[in-house]
């Protein structure tokens, strides 16, 4: 059985279709506080601490990446959500898709932010277990020094660098590094993305040089139905950069896909 998840659940139960939303690494879902202020509103809005990250526990350890999928899955069974639209960005992204691969049945739309579908190559792999040794044996301090101007822009507000920080440095090392050795083995997800009929929301920041804009490019490319979002000035979190933006983007994407649903309350388990 998946372990309790911390998470905030906040909105009215409307005839909207519910939002989780999943946040990256090595984040918490204090990540998502614009989208959960603005969103909230008007529809039922979910974001779950991930296993290893922000107030859920680290043990039992994550061993597998589909890990990370069961523990949403539960939580949306504790939760009496039926389905919802899932959005997640970076990791976050490839959770969702996790998601999608095993209960698509409970997936009416995917938003995927600043994130990619292949498969790590071996150098990719090797490169993710030599950052969980070090993150076990120096902490997250001097990580999050070192890459909190490419996982936001250089330019970013003050007050978002501080933020974004400030979830690197709290995420424990031991959750970071079973995350890290998991993601590095997870599946590749093109041939899926081909495969999925539900509306698809692909968003990404100019100055992402994590995951660039080729690769939204290339995964808008692939999904049957999806929009793209480009957002100028901002990097690999444009959710937190250029929140009027993405939640723009988003607006719109969620009126398509609730325009899309049966009239009436959502449905719940």
């Amino acid at each position: 059985m998946a372990p309790f998840l911390a998470y905030e659940d906040k909105g009215p139960d409307t005839h909207r279709v519910p939002l989780v939303l999943v946040h990256g690494h090595p984040f918490d879902r204090t990540m998502w506080a614009p989208q959960l202020d603005t969103f909230s509103r008007a529809r039922r809005v979910i974001a779950p601490d991930l296993r290893g990250y922000g107030a859920s526990p680290t043990a039992p350890a994550l061993a597998d990446f589909s890990g990370f999928a069961r523990d949403i899955e539960a939580l949306l069974d504790e939760l009496k959500v039926a389905s919802c639209v899932l959005a997640g960005l970076s990791m976050g992204g490839q959770i969702v898709m996790d998601c999608y691969r095993l209960f698509p049945e409970r997936v009416r739309g995917l938003v995927l932010a600043d994130t990619f579908p292949a498969a790590e190559t071996p150098q990719g792999i090797h490169a993710r277990d030599a950052m969980a040794d070090r993150l076990l044996r120096d902490g997250m301090r001097g990580y999050a020094d070192e890459v909190l101007e490419r996982m936001v822009a250089p330019y970013a507000p003050a007050e978002v660098k501080a933020h974004v920080h400030r979830m690197m440095t709290a995420t424990s090392p031991e959750g970071a590094a079973a995350a890290l050795r998991a993601r590095a083995r997870r599946p590749d997800y093109q041939d899926l993305l081909t495969r999925v009929p539900v509306p698809a929301l692909v968003v990404v920041g100019t100055d992402d040089t994590y995951t660039p804009v080729s690769d939204a490019r290339a995964m808008h490319a692939a999904l049957p139905d999806s929009a793209l979002h480009v957002i100028d000035g901002a990097a690999h979190m444009p959710n937190l950069e250029r929140p009027e933006e993405f939640d723009r983007a988003l607006r719109e994407f969620l009126a398509r896909v609730d325009a899309a649903e049966p009239s009436g309350a959502a449905p719940r388990l």
